[in-house]
């Protein structure tokens, strides 16, 4: 007995050890925020002082040492996050998480975002400024790779820590190109849809721009067949598994002085990102002599995409504009390598390329290009047929200018200098808004834009033999939409449709006005804002789009088909505001039904999967007010009642029946517990999350959340049927400045500063972001000092 309770303890004493072991082990693989450290090639000391969010304020001699202290914390909490959008322009997601992302890779091989770096990576010069920042952050990267603790998620996957280059750097800013365009899924649906149904049910799409709608002004100093679906169907598998967020939209808006309390520019920013854990955001405070910024840095990139300091501020939304063409090609019948082109025919490129994959074998595939671009038949499984298809995309057309941009904006001292630096941005397309301490506003829409021929619409999949549908020309930066100090006083945007562009309407994927026309309404509905009123601006949840909506179609409801309690709600419905909080039941009864009708006037023409195909288009987000307002259209009817010819009473009345049924059996049969808060929920999703045992190490959330699709606290969703609306898409950070306070300026972001899953940081703003709340981005070196939570300093 004796000799089993020593084996007995025993065991418990080496179970013991093991634990400890361990424990000490995943203590190890934490981000260390305080001590010293030997960083080699510093030319002097960098003190980094860490806030109580984890956010380093690193103060340095000069910006070379600075910049490789920020690419060393940047690393150890955000490693993984770098690694994971290095991979994806490269093709190397399949390495990573196996034979599930082999079609992810191949889609983003083909694109040309690694082929179009090595080109640009030609033509550096690794002398100038912009270069030398940039190694000098590779550098700091680097360090920790070599010296610091591996992640987590490393020993998970297998993979091994490799050092990162300045190719690195290019192909993150490619897939946030990519990410940010609307046209690969939008064009090649509507070219299948036409096929299928017909231009009657075209017209009665809201693809052309509403000219009633809210525009985002100029001033310049004056007034002013299936294989199309197919093709959609592929780049959204493609995108949908990717475990990185993608960039969907945003709103900004910069009030100048004469509408202010104080005299001074306000400026918010809150950029729309899907949501993923970590964040998109890496916020850091560098601090030189001759430089200061408070930036939001994408992981691996040196330079900040959005920034201020005491001078001036910055800010990006996604313009929308159309910087992606498909088109036809036609194989020469007589020889297969040859296309047809407006000059005779021309021999195809063929391009090779080898994926590997965890766990299994290598995947070679091979795929055409042509002048225009990747050919997309032979690229996924999803595409048939024998006619080509290709694709051309700006990014990979022009000299790739977008880092010396960046760049060019976080050191810009005036309005001047920042505007020298927007015509480097071919694409993605932004908008880029400015304020600063003089009292400037400006928005510049940022952009390759180029002219089409009269008539021709690049929504649809052209004709890429004859020659007749291609670019006139490239416009001058001059001719790109913009408004400097406009006597309205204030500059906004939120993805809609821009003025006239060099005397055209220019062709997008513009979002509706909804935000817009909110935005628009409360800047001009007052004057006298400060800091506070701003910060409940951002956080609006009203919609006056859906409750133009509900005014629209209730009065077709037939109330002698209605039951009290329906009646009850109905009335509630017609005297909603169009708030969306928590514990109000509209929104659930109101986004039932315009499901619904959507499904029920759509789907039988479209088909299941075209259906939902269309959901995830920016066009079905215009499509719900615009088609409301639709009276006679062709959609209305249903297809598969051959007997009948609905009408928008009937759709409206069917609708209003199947909500009810379906919130019943989700909800039970009280209306008062159908609340908000029920049904629109935020998670925020680790790619490791997506196993259950996982989950709650590594997601955070989920949270029931205000808000909703297209208000300006923009907490967006997918339309699946479920009836349950899972937050995917929103506000990436929230960031007012102040620039009669510039130091009290405020920001917050999703879930923590940290990637680590071990760090304190890693969810430690979650629940104030849901709440509404914000914190202080500190710029006073003495408050910064005094309350510190650690200090880690870099000696050389």
């Amino acid at each position: 007995m004796k000799t089993v309770k020593k084996l007995l303890f025993g065991l418990l004493g080496i179970l013991i050890l093991a634990l400890i072991g361990f424990a000490i082990f995943l203590n190890g693989l934490k981000p260390d925020y305080s001590g010293k450290k030997s960083l080699p090639g510093l030319q002097g000391e960098v003190t980094t002082y860490f806030d109580s969010y984890g956010i380093p304020h690193i103060y340095a001699d000069n910006e070379q040492d600075a910049l490789k202290a920020l690419g060393y914390v940047h690393a150890q909490d955000r490693l993984w996050q770098m690694e994971l959008l290095r991979r994806v322009g490269k093709g190397r997601i399949s390495e990573v998480f196996g034979a599930d992302f082999v079609k992810t890779d191949k889609f983003f091989l083909s694109l040309g975002i690694d082929e179009h770096t090595k080109e640009t990576l030609q033509d550096l010069n690794p002398n100038s400024d912009m270069m030398q920042l940039s190694q000098a952050y590779l550098d700091g990267i680097n360090e920790f790779i070599t010296n610091g603790p591996t992640p987590v998620e490393f020993y998970l996957t297998g993979i091994e820590k490799e050092p990162f280059t300045i190719e690195d750097v290019y192909n993150a800013v490619g897939y946030m190109a990519f990410s940010f365009a609307m046209a690969h899924k939008t064009d090649p649906l509507l070219t299948s849809m036409r096929n299928k149904l017909g231009e009657a049910y075209i017209k009665d799409l809201a693809i052309s721009s509403d000219t009633s709608t809210v525009w985002i002004k100029n001033y310049k100093g004056i007034e002013t067949d299936t294989l199309g679906s197919e093709i959609t169907a592929t780049v959204i598998a493609a995108l949908d598994k990717l475990p990185i967020p993608q960039f969907e939209g945003s709103n900004s808006w910069v009030i100048a002085p004469e509408k202010t309390k104080s005299g001074k520019v306000i400026f918010a920013n809150d950029p729309h990102i899907g949501f993923a854990q970590p964040s998109v955001w890496y916020e850091a405070h560098v601090n030189t002599p001759s430089y200061e910024k408070y930036g939001y840095h994408l992981a691996g990139v040196p330079f900040p995409l959005l920034g201020h300091d005491r001078n001036l501020a910055y800010g990006l939304t996604m313009f929308e504009n159309d910087d992606i063409d498909f088109y036809y090609e036609e194989t020469n019948p007589s020889d297969s390598t040859q296309y047809k082109t407006a000059e005779g025919w021309k021999t195809y490129e063929v391009v090779n390329k080898t994926i590997k994959v965890k766990d299994g074998e290598d995947v070679a595939f091979t795929y055409k290009k042509t002048h225009h671009g990747p050919v997309l038949n032979n690229i996924a499984d999803q595409i048939s047929g024998e006619r080509p298809v290709a694709m051309s995309w700006i990014y990979t057309k022009p000299k790739n200018l977008v880092l010396d941009a960046l760049y060019g904006l976080s050191h810009a001292k005036n309005i001047e200098e920042f505007k020298a630096a927007l015509p480097k941005i071919h694409a993605p397309g932004l908008n880029v808004m400015y304020g600063d301490a003089k009292g400037n506003v400006a928005w510049w829409a940022t952009a390759q834009l180029y002219q089409m021929p009269d008539s021709l619409s690049t929504k649809f999949i052209l004709d890429g033999t004859s020659g007749k549908e291609e670019p006139l020309r490239y416009l001058d930066f001059s001719e790109n939409p913009s408004a400097t100090n406009p006597p309205w006083n204030y500059v906004y945007s939120a993805n809609n449709q821009p003025d006239t562009i060099a005397g055209m309407v220019y062709p997008g994927y513009y979002l509706p006005e909804n935000r817009a026309k909110r935005i628009v309404e409360l800047l001009e509905g007052r004057d006298q804002w400060d800091k506070e009123d701003v910060s409940e601006m951002i956080l609006d949840v009203t919609s006056p789009i859906n409750t133009g909506v509900v005014t629209e179609l209730i009065k077709y409801f037939d109330v002698k088909q209605l039951n009290a309690e329906q009646l009850m709600l109905v009335d509630s419905l017609k005297n909603w505001n169009g708030e969306y909080t928590l514990n109000s039941t509209s929104p659930t009864l109101y986004h039932r039904c315009e499901y619904f009708m959507v499904k029920n006037t759509m789907e039988d023409e479209m088909g299941e999967e075209m259906f939902q195909q269309f959901l995830s288009t920016h066009l079905f987000k215009r499509q719900i007010g615009w088609g409301a307002k639709n009276i006679d259209g062709v959609w209305w009817d249903d297809v598969n009642t051959k007997d009948k010819v609905e009408t928008r009473h009937d759709i409206v009345m069917k609708s209003f029946s199947d909500a009810w049924e379906s919130l019943v059996k989700d909800l039970g049969p009280d209306p008062s517990e159908w609340t908000w808060d029920k049904v629109h929920t935020l998670e925020h999703q680790h790619p490791f999350g997506q196993v259950d045992a996982l989950r709650k190490y590594f997601n955070v959330g989920p949270f029931p959340v205000e808000g909703t699709r297209e208000v300006i606290n923009n907490l967006s969703f997918p339309y699946d049927g479920s009836g349950y609306y899972k937050v995917n898409v929103g506000p990436s950070t929230r960031r007012i400045i102040d620039f009669s306070d510039v130091e009290n300026s405020i920001s917050i972001l999703p879930t923590g500063q940290s990637g680590n899953p071990l760090s304190k940081h890693y969810k430690d703003q979650a629940q104030m972001y849901a709440n509404g709340e914000f914190r202080k981005m500190m710029l006073n070196k003495k408050e910064i000092e005094e309350t510190a939570e650690s200090i880690l300093t870099f000696t050389k």
